[in-house]
């Protein structure tokens, strides 16, 4: 185990702050089931959208094994980091840039809008969120309190602007594990924090849908018996206001 020390203490540091999630998160992670059960019956959309690396938590929802169907990520090359990573954090900070990214998306009272920013400050996921509150969606926060708050320095934070707020309690900087004989740190934890509690409310969601006698709209695994039909009636069903499917 000693050749492997810092995985071990960051995979085991990981496993503690996601085994209190409930316990810091519980309220909130209620009421972000309760919005998006609200969206399922109403037959609406759960949108998700994210800057750099965040935006890789609209991917994990969108088109997923186990997934939500009524999931659709809001994707934009320039804000995201495989067309140019040092440009998409200039983006991500320049103010009016999701107006013309949201327009695309007809999001409405029915719906939902998921915002994931870990440092919650930047004016794109901020902007996002206001877009979200004018539309009349209910507009869920991903991001870190405690970052969030060491970063803003007057200006708005995600997590003011958000209906619900459900925080992944990254520190300042992200990382959580130091590198030995140096004063850096590495092992980054919002992704993983934040995709668990992203995936904990969509399962809440399908369970209590299912309890009700409403078919949950889940996605099969393409190799799962029946994945085909399973699918090809959800795609049919979602696909006229998804655009990535």
């Amino acid at each position: 185990m000693t050749k492997i020390a810092t995985a071990a203490a960051y995979l085991n540091e990981l496993t503690e702050r996601i085994g209190k999630l409930l316990e810091q998160n519980g309220a909130s992670l209620a009421k972000a089931a309760d919005a998006i059960e609200k969206t399922a019956r109403a037959d609406g959309l759960v949108y998700i959208f994210g800057t750099g690396h965040s935006h890789t938590m609209a991917e994990e929802a969108h088109y997923r094994a186990g997934g939500l169907a009524l999931t659709v990520p809001i994707l934009s090359g320039p804000t995201m980091v495989h067309e140019g990573a040092v440009a998409g954090t200039v983006f991500e900070r320049m103010p009016g840039l999701v107006a013309p990214i949201f327009d695309r998306y007809p999001i409405g009272p029915d719906d939902v809008l998921i915002i994931v920013s870990n440092s919650g400050v930047n004016a794109a996921p901020v902007e996002a969120a206001q877009i979200g509150r004018e539309r009349g969606a209910t507009v869920i926060a991903i991001t870190s309190e405690t970052y969030s708050k060491a970063a803003a320095k007057g200006r708005t934070r995600l997590a003011d602007v958000a209906d619900i707020v459900l925080d992944n309690g990254a520190p300042p900087g992200d990382a959580i594990t130091s590198v030995p004989g140096s004063e850096l740190r590495v092992g980054p934890i919002s992704t993983p924090v934040g995709a668990a509690m992203m995936n904990a409310v969509l399962a809440e969601v399908a369970a209590r849908l299912q309890a009700s006698g409403v078919r949950a709209p889940i996605y099969l695994s393409a190799n799962m018996p029946g994945a085909a039909e399973v699918n090809e009636a959800l795609i049919a069903r979602y696909r006229p206001r998804n655009p990535h499917l």
